[in-house]
């Protein structure tokens, strides 16, 4: 561990945009309140989760083409796109489209690994190509080398009265370097280092060994130091946290007493592996800022890093999540080093 922690440089939060299914414009109108919100507290960036048949967000980057018209300056994310769902070509154009309608502001994190509930879903997914689908680490390169520029044609040129070219268009420069990789093992933190990728690193992690000891913070550390020693970059590789942190400087009682059942509820998650994936949680840091920054502080991980997106929790009201915003940007943010940006 390190004598001292890093400055914290980029505060972020991540939101997941639940939306009643008999109103869902007011969900994601609440959304966008919320990214707009978290520009004027002076937050680095926004990030927003990805939800396929649920009551979230299907399609985050619909969702931040429109933040984008009503932002000027914050970083908008995604974490994360679950690849499986897409196909890389036409994910690639629309990313790079949003990259260039929000000036150079779009981060893409993504995933791989097979639809959730595959089984039900392959036969309006992929109805013809179900069972040659490659839903491995190859599906992220595919990703990656369109954004960055690689032909995804042999043919260029005009035709007629129209003009084609042999690679995505628009091309964005620079989005190539702002691909992220959410990922929670250690092959994970390998492959995103090795292909030049940002990595994304939440408060879900897998526990390799079957015998613990399972301390959640110094296997996220393992993953963070891998990435990095497999990056180009080496230290200066860009890793953010996403853990789950819920400040209470001004909430009120019931807010205080609904978020600390809230975090008691997922509690018992945290002390052993989950499920044949073997996947290990963080627990939930509620409190004062002041005792939120003093246990970030002594987290293993979180002292390798100098960019966190902060999760909001699913289910609380949008305006429990301005007061969680304004403390952390007024509060927990400075206490940790962190200045706003104006």
């Amino acid at each position: 561990m390190p004598s001292t922690p890093r400055p914290l440089r980029k505060l972020g939060f991540l939101t997941i945009g639940l939306f009643d299914p008999a109103d869902p414009a007011r969900g994601h109108e609440s959304t966008l309140e919320i990214i707009e919100l978290g520009e004027r507290l002076g937050f680095d960036s926004a990030w927003v989760r990805h939800r396929h048949l649920q009551y979230g967000i299907s399609s985050p980057v619909a969702v931040l083409a429109a933040a984008s018209q009503r932002t000027r300056r914050i970083e908008l994310g995604t974490a994360v796109i679950p690849l499986g769902w897409d196909n890389p070509l036409r994910l690639a154009e629309d990313l790079a489209t949003v990259d260039v309608l929000s000036g150079g502001r779009l981060n893409p994190g993504v995933s791989v690994g097979p639809p959730m509930h595959f089984e039900q879903v392959k036969d309006a997914l992929y109805p013809d190509t179900a069972d040659v689908e490659d839903f491995s680490y190859e599906r992220v390169r595919r990703l990656l080398d369109l954004v960055r520029g690689k032909p995804a044609s042999d043919f260029s040129g005009t035709e007629g009265f129209e003009t084609f070219s042999d690679v995505v268009q628009p091309h964005s420069p620079g989005l190539g370097r702002r691909l992220w990789y959410g990922g929670g093992s250690l092959g994970s933190a390998r492959w995103a280092g090795e292909h030049g990728m940002n990595f994304l690193t939440s408060s879900v992690v897998k526990a390799e060994g079957p015998d613990g000891p399972w301390d959640f913070a110094e296997i996220q550390l393992s993953l963070v130091r891998e990435f990095r020693a497999r990056h180009p970059d080496g230290e200066g590789a860009r890793v953010s946290q996403g853990l789950v942190v819920i400040p209470t400087d001004s909430a009120s009682e019931e807010q205080r007493a609904r978020y600390v059942a809230y975090a008691a509820k997922r509690l018992p998650r945290t002390a052993s592996p989950q499920g044949p994936g073997r996947l290990l949680f963080a627990p939930d840091l509620v409190g004062r800022s002041e005792e939120i920054a003093e246990r970030l502080r002594a987290h293993a991980a979180f002292r390798e890093v100098d960019e966190v997106a902060f999760a909001l929790p699913f289910t609380f009201e949008h305006e429990d999540y301005v007061q969680i915003l304004t403390d952390m940007a007024t509060k927990l943010g400075p206490a940790l080093g962190w200045q706003p940006r104006g």
